[in-house]
Order: C-alpha cells, then structure tokens, then sequence
C-alpha cells in the first residue's frame, strides 16, 4: 500500500459510513467480511524531544506530543481504510484505537474495526 494513497486521504468509504458502535442508523449489514486494520509505528525526533521538554517545564499541554498522536491515530485510520476498500466494504463498524510502546520513544499505533457491506434501509 502507497504511503502517498495514506497521506492524502484516498478513499471511497465516506466518514460518516464509519462508527464506533455496531450499526449505523438508516442502513443494514448485508455482509460482514472482517477484521480490518492499520498500524503505524512513530517515534519523536531529538529536537522534538528537546521542544516537549521545554513544554513540559511550563506545564499545561504538550502541544508537540498532542499534533504527534493526532497524526498517528489518523494514518492508522487512513491505514485501515485502505484495508476496509480492498476487503470490498463500503462502511466500518466497531471502530477501536490501541497504543502500546514497541521500545523508549516508539509508539505502536493500531486502529481497527468490523468491515461490512451496508446498504440503506
């Protein structure tokens, strides 16, 4: 899979046809075809480590680390979205994020959920 389809977005599974319940109001599950997933692994350079420092000496949010996750959390979506498209679904259900630290300074980022077939009902 391109890196370049993830950054920018590509994708035919409109936003609202995902959620993170097991359905979605006005459709139903004609077909459920599985686990799909994206996972990214991310990391802070040393001069982001150096700003966060300074951020966290002064307190409040550590904006830094605030943009580095939000990044994550969106290529691992953009990620299984991807995957959702090539499985043949047009709607993700059961969407979930988990985060585990692969080693000091590097961050596993899963998201996954249920790939289905819906249609309007």
């Amino acid at each position: 899979m391109s890196d370049a389809l993830v950054r920018q977005g590509h994708g035919s599974i409109p936003h609202r046809l995902t959620t993170t319940t097991f359905t979605l109001d006005g459709y139903r599950v004609v077909e459920t075809l599985g686990v799909v997933r994206g996972i990214t692994v991310r990391s802070r350079s040393v001069v982001g480590l150096v700003g966060a420092q300074v951020q966290i000496f002064f307190g409040g949010n550590i904006t830094i680390f605030t943009r580095l996750c939000e990044r994550a959390r969106e290529e691992a979506f953009q990620i299984m979205m991807v995957h959702a498209e090539e499985v043949g679904a047009n709607a993700v259900i059961g969407i979930r994020y988990d985060a585990n630290e692969v080693m000091t300074g590097v961050t596993e980022v899963l998201c996954y959920g249920t790939a289905v077939v819906v249609e309007a009902a």
